[in-house]
């Protein structure tokens, strides 16, 4: 408590600087004279210039067409849906979307962002700005201007990954014009948020803006439990607005330093086995050691973007980024494996990783117009060169007096008891105290493992207008993808170097200019290794050293249409998505392609305006999954046994059922109220459906009063009813409760 009231007070007085800074240069920018502005040559609409929940044209230029004529599911989380809903995490603002799900961390890595959408992880497959950005992390919205998820297999797109769809976050860079905007806010759970974005066009086609963060916050409903506190600053430049040729230099920090949660065991006291649902103990429980557990990560994006105009139907563009992601941790995993809660116990298991990756991309694009005879094509073709390299290590872990702190039933910490006695590596099931002094020692082991994943592709989008009427969009990629596991004490190397092609076919037919019928094929491929061994993904290892790509092929039949002026879009479409080649095991040193699973599923979304007042995003999902053939049943020993208890049930982490409403008023000129219902059907979080989270509905609602033009006051309360739900099924061990009932007052400004 102490160190999160330390951190306001640094929060507090930072934010004081920075709101008198950035006063003073937007009275100065106000007594500026515009200067004169060249004709506008860009077509692509930026993310900001689209308001309101309904959003036409997609802000990545590989999207050729607007989105009402793209044969593609994508929902686009708005900026006004951000603000809205006053989401501060990518989780938090992906929750607005039916059909994607969190998933819990594998291999170890707590709360960092493993997206599912559609039944697949997307987690290799998220994107800043166009570029991937796969490093396990939990990442922020304070520079995100939208998020567009695009659903469906999409390789042809983003490259490999990207089987049940992807994610693309666009950020905040320099515009012309001078702004200034933020939020000052403060919450129950010592929630405290502060945020600045300002915007200074310098004249001469020059300006530059910077975007700052401050947060901290206990987890809501949880006593003495998780905290978060980071810190982030994102400034760009950019050179040359509105001429032939833009130049933009822009750079992203995050730090943070967390207590993570720790999550809840399943248990079944039927039976007394760590299967069902999760222990049925108090809301809020809290099983870390807050002596011990500790979560700290850096991320950081340096990017330089340039594009030349040659005419108005042809642009050159060039984007050029580097990164850098540490991710160190020890947390407590409430293992339930081991029948300890039979007795009231839980072993602290620690989970810990030291990881540092850094990562260089570059994409050389081409995209334009041009007509041949009568039809017409809108085109972005290009090159892409990645690497990525990541060092991976873990912390050793002993107790002081010598005591066992393993979880063995007969002779390992809970053997001894609970507290003192096991010297607190067993704890109380139903009353742990996460204050308990920690008695022993740590020893980090860095850089055991450095793992590079390399890529080189080339790719061809293509929107081809016939007539008005009949669109037919095409794309291809193939990719060089080369993955090594290097041993560092030993040097002892490890290899997998495929090479693959992506495809993507999409008829559209326009009834009506504000209508679009299609029909769409569209395929992924995911290699061995494709994270670089940072985050859920398999890494190359001896045993799959020698494996294919899995593959993925989507068949979607959609429409789209644009209501009420254009002011509102509805959209349906039913798919099916099958995955082929899925790596199995067949023995202790044995894998193969021979895995099959399939998605079948249709949506509905609604997303805009129906009257001047009234604003909406609403949509629902209806997934039925199946493991068509997960291969033999293995354990951890190798020991693998037909038939699999798996084969004909649900894929992990797959609700049947989703929706998500959140809809406005303005009751008053001043007066605008939301309210909004998120529902999720039972999520299984092992692949033999003996472990699940039930499903939920939570209710959020929204005031904002304008005290003037450039100020408004927002209170948000969230999980109106304090529901006690699960976000993330783990697939062995342990679900994470959600948060509980919090409110959140902001002081927002605009000038």
């Amino acid at each position: 408590m102490s160190f999160i009231k330390t951190r306001k007070k640094i929060v507090s007085s930072a934010i004081v600087s920075s709101l008198s800074v950035m006063a003073s240069t937007a009275a100065l920018a106000a007594q500026d004279e515009q200067a004169t502005q060249l004709p506008k040559i860009q077509a692509e609409a930026s993310a900001e210039e689209q308001q309101g929940l309904k959003v036409d044209r997609s802000a990545n230029t590989k999207f050729v067409a607007p989105l009402l004529d793209t044969p593609k599911s994508v929902s686009v989380i708005s900026k006004q849906l951000i603000e809205d809903t006053n989401v501060t995490t990518l989780s938090d603002a992906l929750r607005t979307v039916p059909g994607i799900t969190l998933g819990a961390g594998e291999g170890g890595n707590p709360n960092g962002d493993r997206p599912f959408i559609r039944g697949y992880s997307s987690e290799s497959s998220i994107y800043v700005d166009g570029v991937r950005n796969s490093t396990s992390q939990n990442r922020e919205m304070f520079a995100v201007e939208q998020v567009e998820i695009t659903k469906g297999s999409s390789s042809a797109l983003g490259g490999a990954g990207s089987v049940g769809g992807s994610i693309n976050m666009i950020s905040k860079v320099a515009k012309k014009g001078d702004s200034l905007e933020g939020s000052v806010q403060g919450g129950t759970d010592q929630y405290a948020r502060v945020t600045l974005d300002g915007n200074k066009d310098f004249g001469n086609g020059i300006a530059a803006r910077v975007a700052v963060l401050g947060h901290t916050n206990e987890k809501a409903g949880q006593a003495d439990g998780a905290e978060y506190n980071r810190f982030g600053i994102a400034p760009s430049i950019t050179f040359g607005l509105d001429t032939p040729t833009r130049a933009t230099l822009s750079y992203y920090y995050l730090k943070s330093d967390d207590t993570p949660d720790a999550g809840v065991p399943y248990w079944n006291g039927a039976n007394n086995t760590a299967t069902g649902k999760p222990l049925t103990a108090k809301q809020g429980i809290y099983y870390g050691w807050k002596d011990r557990d500790f979560q700290k990560q850096e991320n950081q994006i340096g990017t330089i973007k340039v594009e030349h105009d040659f005419n108005e139907n042809l642009t050159l563009s060039n984007i050029a980024s580097y990164t850098r992601s540490k991710n160190d941790y020890i947390w407590t995993q409430p293992d339930d494996s081991q029948k300890n809660i039979a007795n009231g116990e839980v072993w602290r298991r620690a989970n810990t990783r030291i990881t540092d990756t850094s990562g260089f991309n570059d994409q050389l694009s081409l995209r334009g117009k041009f007509n041949t005879g009568t039809i017409k094509h809108s085109f972005n073709i290009g090159a892409e060169y990645s690497k990525l390299d990541s060092d991976k290590g873990s912390y050793t872990l002993t107790s002081n007096s010598g005591k066992p702190i393993t979880g063995a039933p007969a002779n390992g910490a809970c053997s001894l008891g609970i507290g003192a006695a096991s010297d607190y590596w067993c704890t109380s099931a139903w009353n742990p105290n996460s204050s308990d002094p920690w008695l022993g020692s740590k020893t980090a082991n860095k850089k055991v493992t450095t793992t590079t994943a390399e890529t080189t592709s080339v790719y061809l989008l293509d929107s081809i207008e016939f007539t008005p009427q009949w669109l037919l969009d095409l794309g291809a990629r193939w990719d060089k993808f080369d993955t090594e596991l290097k041993t560092n004490a030993t040097g002892v190397k490890l290899e997998n170097n495929t090479d693959f092609f992506s495809y993507q076919a999409g008829l559209t037919y326009k009834p009506v200019e504000n209508g679009s019928i299609y029909a769409s094929f569209a395929t992924s491929a995911n290699p061995v290794g494709i994270d670089a061994g940072d985050g859920s993904e398999t890494a190359v290892n001896a045993n799959n050293r020698d494996l294919d790509p899995e593959k993925a092929r989507t068949y979607e039949i959609g429409t789209k249409w644009d209501l009420f002026n254009n002011r509102l879009n509805l959209t349906a479409a039913i798919f099916r998505t099958e995955k082929q080649n899925t790596r199995i095991q067949l023995d202790s040193t044995t894998y193969t392609n021979g895995g099959e699973s399939k998605v079948d599923g249709f949506e509905l979304s609604a997303n805009g305006n129906i009257t001047d007042k009234w604003a909406v995003s609403a949509g629902y999902t209806y997934l039925d999954s199946e493991q068509t053939n997960p291969g033999p049943s293995c354990t951890r020993a190798g020991v693998c046994t037909y038939p699999n208890p798996a084969k004909g049930k649900e894929l992990p982490n797959v609700p049947k059922n989703s929706a998500t409403l959140w809809s406005t008023y303005q009751v008053m000129p001043k007066l605008t109220i939301g309210a909004g219902a998120y529902y999720s059907d039972k999520v299984y979080g092992d692949a033999a459906n003996t472990k699940f989270v039930p499903s939920y509905v939570r209710y959020d609602a929204m005031a904002r009063y304008d005290v003037t033009k450039n100020v408004n006051l927002q209170l948000n309360v969230n999980n109106i009813s304090d529901k006690r739900y699960f976000t993330k099924a783990y697939a062995s061990h342990y679900a994470t409760e959600a948060d509980g009932r919090n409110a959140v007052l902001a002081l927002n400004f605009k000038f």
